[in-house]
């Protein structure tokens, strides 16, 4: 991490270089810094740096001194999102390159809103974000005004590298070029359908309402226990297909999919049917039977780019702060998904420390778990 950082002495500064008082790259720290310390607003962001300008000396040059918190902001905002984003990439692959698991295999697209970005008529930024089974963020765009996710998303899949890999998308991102823009980068698709492929989403719902017939489809089924909750989770598969009249329409679809949750708590029973169509076939377990194995797994995959968006909301307060400037709250954004990773792999010496609990650790002694998110 103390290398990769070296890296932001290249970021453009297009400020007139003689009025500069306060490096860029030492703003752009700061707010990683103080984001990793539990600090969300800019006044929080400034008085952390006051507080601890001693120790940050020991990583930022700080030519005057900690900067306002009008400045810290002002000068983020003039901060390239599109040099932050290659930066938070060099970070996933040097994760990459650093040996153990690959954070790869299935990425899962989705989009969030900033919420605390809208004033009066201007309408609030909306991201979409590429995040892994791990939840690493590898890619993440601004939907441009008068567009959807629709159009977003094929730009994302030309940022990531999804060759013989798996990507999932909820209803928004169920169309035709999608799915082609997925097979043709050499990808599987998993894609969640809904009332935008009215005809499509009919079919497949009323094959799987045939009893007869899912007893012939491929089958899988996980029982967690969470709380006072039993939650059961049941996935059929059928390569069955030669019968939907869509089917040559989306390229290289291979099966349809139904997930089934039945959660009860106490007397309480929930349950929720979501359909889906894709490009993987079934799978085969030991005893030779047909699984929905891999599908499942990308259903279930999906859950943690939408896990990653409520850290986003919950432990980082996104939709709290008013900042109006959309580059800046982009900005914050991509830095907030760089803190969200590093403290994901922070050992705090504790056993399970939820990610808002690992902030609040560091904020206490930020010098320690500073130093050692440095060494990462």
């Amino acid at each position: 991490m103390n290398n990769l950082f070296e890296w932001l002495r290249w970021v453009v500064d297009e400020r007139d270089e003689k009025k500069i008082k306060h490096l860029m790259k030492d703003i752009i720290m700061i707010v990683f810094f103080a984001k990793i310390a539990n600090a969300d607003e800019w006044i929080q962001i400034h008085h952390f740096a006051v507080e601890k300008e001693q120790f940050l000396r020991k990583y930022l040059e700080l030519p005057n001194g900690i900067p306002s918190h009008d400045t810290i902001q002002r000068v983020f905002a003039m901060v390239s999102p599109e040099f932050l984003k290659k930066f938070q990439l060099r970070w996933t692959e040097l994760l990459n390159s650093n040996g153990g698991e690959k954070l790869k295999k299935i990425f899962s697209i989705d989009g969030k809103t900033q919420r605390g970005n809208k004033r009066g008529g201007q309408e609030p930024n909306h991201i979409v974000s590429a995040v892994d089974e791990k939840g690493f963020c590898f890619s993440q765009r601004l939907v441009a005004n008068n567009t959807n996710e629709s159009k977003t998303i094929p730009l994302i899949l030309d940022d990531i590298n999804i060759k013989g890999h798996i990507v999932t998308t909820d209803a928004a991102g169920c169309y035709k070029d999608i799915a082609e823009k997925i097979v043709k980068n050499k990808g599987d698709y998993v894609l969640a359908l809904k009332g935008n492929q009215q005809n499509l989403h009919k079919d497949v719902k009323l094959y799987f309402a045939d009893t007869e017939l899912l007893k012939c489809c491929a089958y899988t089924r996980t029982i967690e226990k969470a709380r006072s909750s039993i939650e059961v989770r049941e996935y059929w598969q059928t390569e069955d297909i030669s019968w939907l009249p869509q089917k040559k329409d989306w390229p290289k679809l291979k099966s349809i999919s139904m997930t089934k949750n039945t959660i009860t708590k106490g007397k309480d029973l929930t349950i929720e049917t979501r359909y889906f169509i894709s490009s993987l076939g079934t799978d085969t377990n030991y005893e030779g039977k047909k699984t929905a194995d891999t599908v499942a797994r990308a259903i279930r995959s999906h859950w943690m780019v939408e896990s990653h968006h409520h850290h986003l909301d919950v432990t980082f307060k996104e939709d709290a702060n008013q900042t109006v400037d959309k580059d800046s709250a982009l900005n914050l954004n991509i830095v907030s998904k760089l803190a969200l990773s590093v403290l994901k792999l922070l050992d705090v010496g504790r056993k399970n420390v939820s990610i808002k609990a690992k902030r609040f650790i560091t904020c206490l002694n930020p010098e320690k778990y500073i130093d050692m998110i440095m060494q990462l």
